[in-house]
């Protein structure tokens, strides 16, 4: 039988779960600006170890070496000059060891187990989510209202293929949807599959796939947000699909309460203007029936 985790999305849980101290070099917990509790969850069919634990036991989790610049030269004046609000670039991360082994049900999953780590991070048009400017440094004015971390949707997609797998993604978001193959892992390249979405909501639902990036148009036809999709592992008390993304405020939860600008899980409703205005998906992993 497969074993099921069921993931509550609160700040930490990766280290609860996984059974593990949190080490010094490891991600700081997510800053916490209100005391909003999600109604929604994720239950993996994989052991959350074998998704995330190598984040929580190796150099690959820590939060320092996000950047392609050295930790002591994020805030430093060279990093203003050349990236100014939006800090530094990120790193290119090595490929994942013994990933070309594993199943693409756990590829789907780690994409999202990845992301899980990064709920409750703010809105804020940065590269990497962990850069954390001071507060006279320059700020590109988002939902958040002041510097804090956090990254924007497609940086947040982008970053999240590159930390677990080592793939880079083009973190523009018109420039991501268009994109058939990231760069790497290592100097290969990986393809990238358009799912192009059927008329119907229902239907929709059944051709999209954990971790696919569903992008989504803005009121001129031009694409300008992308989420993550949750799929069969997200739980919701009403059963409605879920979606992970790095967003403003508007959405109401299943309890009705106002989801927080930043990076949270978020229903994928019929009358909702995620599903209205959806454009297509892009795909990383694909078995045989995809």
């Amino acid at each position: 039988m497969v074993r099921k985790v069921a993931v509550p999305i609160v700040l930490a849980v990766a280290a609860a779960l996984l059974g593990t101290p949190v080490r010094a070099q490891s991600r700081p917990v997510a800053p916490a600006e209100t005391a909003y509790r999600s109604p929604y969850r994720v239950e993996f069919t994989q052991p959350l170890a074998d998704l995330v634990g190598d984040l929580e036991r190796s150099e690959r989790g820590d939060f320092r070496l996000e950047a392609e610049v050295p930790y002591s030269q994020w805030y430093g004046s060279r990093t203003l000059e050349r990236w100014h609000s939006w800090g530094p670039s990120p790193r290119t991360y090595p490929p994942l060891a013994g990933a070309e082994t594993w199943s693409v049900e756990r590829k789907r999953e780690r994409v999202v187990a990845v992301a899980l780590r990064y709920v409750g991070y703010g809105y804020q048009h940065h590269h990497i989510p962990d850069w954390n400017p001071p507060p006279e440094w320059p700020w590109k004015p988002t939902c958040v209202g002041h510097n804090s971390k956090g990254v924007d949707c497609s940086n947040f997609t982008g970053f999240v293929y590159n930390l677990g797998f080592g793939m880079r993604l083009n973190t523009a978001v018109e420039h991501q949807s268009e994109e058939r193959a990231a760069i790497g892992p290592g100097a290969g390249r990986t393809p990238l599959h358009r799912v192009e979405l059927p008329e119907s909501y229902d239907e929709r639902i059944k051709v999209l796939r954990t971790g696919d990036l569903l992008f989504i148009k803005n009121r001129g036809g031009k694409i300008s947000h992308v989420v993550l999709w949750i799929g069969s592992v997200g739980r919701s008390p009403d059963g409605l699909p879920l979606i992970l993304d790095s967003h403003g405020e508007g959405v109401h939860d299943s309890d009705g309460a106002t989801i927080p600008c930043g990076i949270q899980l978020r229903p994928f409703r019929k009358n909702s203007w995620y599903n209205h205005s959806a454009s297509h998906a892009l795909r990383v992993f694909r078995d045989r029936t995809d």
